[in-house]
């Protein structure tokens, strides 16, 4: 687990909801922004109207993408690269 990762949860585990992205389905599109070249994924929100990105965390397995999901309450979300 990266130390992004393991900082974003204990922020998140505190309940602390002014660290969380305010995610607006109308303005943000959840995505996954994959590297070609070192394979590194990161979890975020798209703007849909400029195409600018913001991450929210590293994923580096099933249970990080399942924990971001439940985070956001998003069911779907798509990898960019």
């Amino acid at each position: 687990m990266g130390i992004r990762n393991i900082i974003t949860r204990l922020k998140i585990g505190r309940g602390d909801a002014d660290n969380m992205f305010p995610y607006d389905e109308n303005m943000h599109e959840a995505v996954i922004r994959c590297s070609i070249c070192t394979g590194e994924q990161v979890a975020g929100f798209k703007n849909r109207q400029d195409g600018s990105f913001v991450g929210v965390m590293v994923i580096k397995s099933d249970d990080d993408l399942e924990y971001f999901k439940e985070l956001y309450g998003v069911e779907k979300v798509r990898k960019v690269y």
